[in-house]
């Protein structure tokens, strides 16, 4: 699963865990407000090792592939078509 679908999932857990406190306050239910104050905690957890883990981009890295997309446009390439099988090779290796 990738970091932005588990942000997503935590998002609406987030949301339903909130309501699920004000509802259970309301109700005068302690015992379930507590549950779901700590599912929701649990959740930022999870958020915080997703973005902690996802990783931030290598500008060493992304120069190289900036020069190497204007080699090849310099070249004679359409600089359309290589930046969108650049943007597919991304993808693909996002997609592992």
């Amino acid at each position: 699963m990738s970091a932005v679908a588990v942000r997503r999932l935590v998002v609406a857990v987030y949301v339903l865990g909130i309501a699920g406190m004000i509802v259970s306050s309301i109700a005068d239910n302690t015992g379930a407000a507590l549950t779901f104050g700590l599912v929701t905690a649990v959740a930022v957890l999870c958020a915080i090792v997703a973005t902690a883990v996802s990783g931030r981009p290598d500008e060493e890295q992304a120069a190289r592939v900036e020069a190497g997309v204007q080699e090849l446009v310099a070249a004679g390439a359409d600089e359309g078509a290589v930046r969108r099988l650049v943007s597919e090779a991304v993808r693909l290796g996002k997609s592992r």
